[in-house]
């Protein structure tokens, strides 16, 4: 018997969306009214009529049809099947239309061959719920997707993708569409958006899970190109349907039925909050329970090939598989399931599972299902629960490989509450997505049983830390970029200090977790306690780079040199966020490591030059470092500012096999070593090169002599050459080369100069990188004025004007000028403070804005302050000290910011 009146009353006083749609929709409302329900379904998908947009159109059509099934629903009109068959027709609908106009962006007019939606879960059972996402996969023909001639097939595709997932997600004014959820497509976490036919063919013939065997169940061509994605489903079909199951298939079968008991349902009391999805008893052990003897048992028998669950679950009592009571009594259990979570929707157009925690909001929820209060809701879901889980329990002890039934284990998301995670029920859902074969290196039950048994540690400590939000991101990014995860899963339950490292680098340093997502064997060098040592001298790391087994195959020295650099610079990233050592030190050791490579691979290079066309007589390779490679104070994010310089007579000409004029033989040789130490190989990158500093810049040769050097340092050099020149060591290069390196060096230094001009050249270099390289943000202490940057251009101004403190590192030069009374006495201290924390942020803030609030007491402590308002108040301070010190050389105010 229908109830329109109390349908319609129901509607307006218990759910706010179906209240405001109702009043969008007078002339709906009164078809509803009159129970003209078939009128109201038509006017419904005539909504979007003489609308030109699809987006919007498609966005009116939604409203309209959400009302008037729902109203339909709630009167008895409807049943449960035309309900979900009704949205899932829709869904059809809405996704052809998004597919054909995205092709059309490009191509109009053109027919939507060779790109195909195959609809997976709900959706592709004809089973869609009130506020359901979509889960298809999209799939494309290269040889008959309509595109322009100059697109690639697979860019083509890939814009279609987009434009679907954008035209259906997208909220506006006038709602969305559907939530499009694409990570069901094979190897999700590395495939496009869009995926060729046979490249998902051979995916599903060679490496799917199980899972996805499970998803396929109900999977259907849904919309795009049907025939070509029939004929998809047909050439997998046997992927799907296999007539012999092995034992090991049966064994993951068992898995898959365990993990929704091991992560929501074990345990759970029926009540408030309790999840009609995944809870114990709930709509998805019904699913599965029909699923699971889908699998097992319809290879060999066609009839039991049946999407929807109501439907699989008499097939199998049909066959004599499951027992006619136990699919009467879970298909009943399903459909009433399904119709509260309708109810659950209907309240706010949110997808969502589970019961109201307010007592409120749970009455309001059984009173817009027609009952009187909460608790009759409840004991009705409780009789329901036990009747489904009682049921699953058997299958789980019938298939699982232990034989258990894992009842008493405490479902996920209240573990995760009980850790202190704000929406314990996403993450459980992220969660359970780890292990469903998202990520590739969860895939193998290897990867699997040695994940699980890390999980609890890991969840908790990624609780406990200062950024719970930043850390699991930046772990997902690392489960994505690992290719296999079980010797990092066992290495952090072996050693659970380390796991708690990880988490802290997770949370506070993107630099350092984007280089552990390339590069997890990056673990294994903090296993030993030594990880936290500072590195030796100079010779001592190049020793240790130089190490190489192959050491005549100059390929594997330069990745032998790169793995190892690499795990160099990872521990010193690691040290400075654990707070091991002052970050000047760290800064110190960053230098040292990076002249250490460019000793080695500098070396490597000229051996290898030296094979191919021999060596110019009486001449040899020097290489100066500049900036803050010469001054022995790199960052994590450093460049390396390089001249490169040569001995001898330019005119001579190499003496091996494939001879080189000197000038030609040096910068082919320059050039081998900036590609040494910055092009990527199989282990990664190293450094940037810049080599902008060399005689007449970026227009001039890259190698110069070391008479060219000379002549072009007295004669053509600009003020700011000689300003550079502050902080230049010789780096690589014989004993004698070095020497007289340093003594043209020296001579320059220690010149004669005009003070006035001298005064304009640096105030007006100054003024120019203000207006052209301002500062990132709120602590780029090197650009900001009263910076790092202000405080260089005073001591070099200091060391050119009076030829003393001529020393390439600042902060001792910053000493010396105070020592004699050019500079405040606060300012060596306030050069440390701003040189920590430009180390420190380089790591933790790159962008140079403020790290999150967690990662804020790393910075201050780190800096030698007590607290993040501490830091604060002194790089104000120091800034103003540089500020005062600028007004001392140059007799100039410094306006800096509050």
């Amino acid at each position: 018997m229908t109830d329109w009146t109390g349908a319609l009353h129901r509607a307006r006083n218990h759910a706010p969306f179906l209240m405001r749609a109702l009043d969008r929709l007078p002339d709906l409302e009164a078809l509803l009214r009159e129970g003209r329900i078939d009128d109201a379904l038509n006017a419904a998908a005539r909504a979007g009529q003489g609308e030109d947009d699809i987006g919007v159109a498609l966005r009116r059509e939604r409203l309209a049809l959400s009302t008037a099934i729902a109203i339909g629903d709630l009167a008895g009109a409807l049943s449960l099947g035309e309900v979900v068959g009704a949205l899932s027709a829709f869904a059809d609908r809405a996704l052809d239309g998004a597919i054909t106009a995205g092709i059309r962006r490009r191509v109009p007019d053109a027919e939507p061959k060779g790109f195909s939606a195959i609809a997976l879960g709900k959706h592709g059972a004809c089973e869609l719920n009130y506020s359901s996402d979509i889960d298809p996969i999209l799939l494309y023909d290269p040889e008959t997707l309509p595109r322009r001639d100059r697109d690639e097939p697979g860019e083509a595709a890939q814009r279609v993708a987009r434009a679907v997932v954008e035209l259906l997600s997208t909220v506006n004014g006038e709602g969305y569409v559907f939530r499009v959820d694409l990570r069901l497509r094979p190897a999700s976490e590395v495939s496009p958006l869009a995926i060729p036919f046979e490249g998902a063919i051979t995916h599903y013939e060679s490496s799917a899970l199980a899972w996805e065997r499970a998803a396929f169940i109900r999977a259907r061509a849904a919309s795009g190109d049907m025939a070509a994605g029939q004929a998809f489903l047909d050439t997998i079909r046997p992927f799907v349907w296999r007539r012999s199951l092995d034992f090991g298939a049966i064994a993951e079968i068992g898995r898959l039925t365990t993990r929704i008991r091991d992560h929501y349902a074990g345990g759970q009391a029926v009540g408030p909050g309790y999840d009609l999805k995944r809870g114990r008893g709930g709509i998805r052990e019904v699913e599965f329970f029909a699923q699971t003897h889908q699998l097992i048992h319809g290879g060999r028998n066609p009839a039991l090939r049946l999407r929807g669950t109501r439907a699989s679950l008499d097939a199998l009592a049909e066959a004599g598989i499951i027992e006619g009571e136990d699919a009467r009594v879970l298909g009943d259990s399903y459909d009433r399931l399904r119709t509260l979570e309708h109810r659950l929707q209907m309240v706010a157009d949110q997808q969502t599972h589970s019961l109201p925690t307010d007592r409120d909001a749970l009455d309001n929820v059984a009173r817009l299902d027609g009952q009187r209060d909460g608790a009759v809701l409840v004991a009705e879901l409780a009789a329901i629960s036990d009747a489904v889980g009682s049921r699953f329990d058997r299958l789980i002890a019938t298939y699982a490989s232990t034989g258990t039934v894992p009842v008493e284990v405490t479902p996920l998301a209240l573990e995760l509450q009980d850790m202190g995670f704000a929406d314990a029920e996403a993450l459980a859902e992220r969660v359970e997505g780890w292990e469903n074969g998202q990520y590739r290196a969860l895939r193998s039950a290897e990867a699997r049983a040695a994940f699980a048994s890390l999980r609890g540690r890991l969840l908790r400590a990624l609780a406990e830390g200062p950024d719970p939000d930043r850390a699991l991101l930046r772990w997902e990014a690392l489960l994505a970029g690992l290719p296999s995860a079980i010797n990092v899963f066992r290495l952090l339950e072996a050693r659970p200090g380390l796991l708690a490292v990880v988490m802290r680098v997770l949370a506070h340093a993107p630099v350092l977790a984007d280089e552990l997502a390339r590069r997890a064997d990056l673990l294994d060098t903090l296993i030993d306690r030594s990880a936290f040592d500072l590195p030796g001298s100079v010779e001592e790391i190049a020793r240790a780079l130089a190490a190489c087994e192959d050491d005549d195959d100059y390929q594997r020295v330069l990745d032998s040199v790169r793995r190892k650099v690499g795990e160099l610079r990872f521990a010193l990233g690691v040290q400075l966020v654990e707070g091991q050592h002052d970050p000047l030190a760290i800064a110190a050791a960053l230098s040292r490591v990076a002249e250490a490579a460019i000793v080695v691979l500098g070396e490597a290079a000229v051996a290898e030059f030296v094979r191919l066309h021999g060596e110019v007589p009486d001449s040899r390779l020097a290489i100066l470092g500049l900036g803050r490679l010469g001054g022995a104070s790199l960052t994590h994010a450093s460049d390396l500012d390089l001249v490169f310089l040569f001995s001898g007579d330019h005119m001579r000409e190499s003496d091996g096999g494939r001879p080189l004029g000197g000038t030609l033989y040096y910068n082919r040789l320059a050039q081998r070593v900036i590609a040494a130490l910055s092009v990527p190989t199989a282990a990664g990158a190293l450094y940037e090169v810049d080599t902008r500093l060399r005689p007449s810049g970026a227009q001039g040769p890259i190698a110069v002599s070391l008479d060219s050097f000379a002549r072009y340092q007295r004669e053509e050099a600009w003020t700011w050459e000689h300003m550079a020149l502050c902080r230049a060591r010789p780096l690589f290069g014989s004993e004698e080369d070095r020497a007289a390196l340093s003594a043209i060096i020296d001579s320059m230094l220690h010149a004669p100069r005009d003070r006035d001009k001298l005064r304009t050249d640096v105030l007006d270099m100054r003024a120019e990188m203000a207006r052209h390289k301002p500062p990132k943000g709120p602590l780029d202490v090197k650009l900001a004025r009263g910076g790092l940057v202000d405080l260089e251009f005073i001591v070099h101004f200091l060391q050119l004007r009076d030829g003393v403190a001529l020393t390439p590192v600042l902060g001792d030069a910053v000493s010396a000028l105070a020592e004699a009374g050019l500079l405040p006495p606060g300012a060596r201290a306030a050069h440390d403070l701003l040189a920590r924390l430009l180390v420190v942020v380089r790591l933790v803030a790159p962008d140079g804005t403020f790290p999150p609030p967690a990662s804020r007491g790393i910075v201050a402590q780190a800096c030698g302050l007590a607290d993040w308002d501490g830091l604060l108040q002194a790089i104000a301070e120091a800034r103003r000290t540089i500020a005062g010190a600028w007004a001392m050389t140059f007799n100039q105010t410094l306006e800096i910011d509050a």
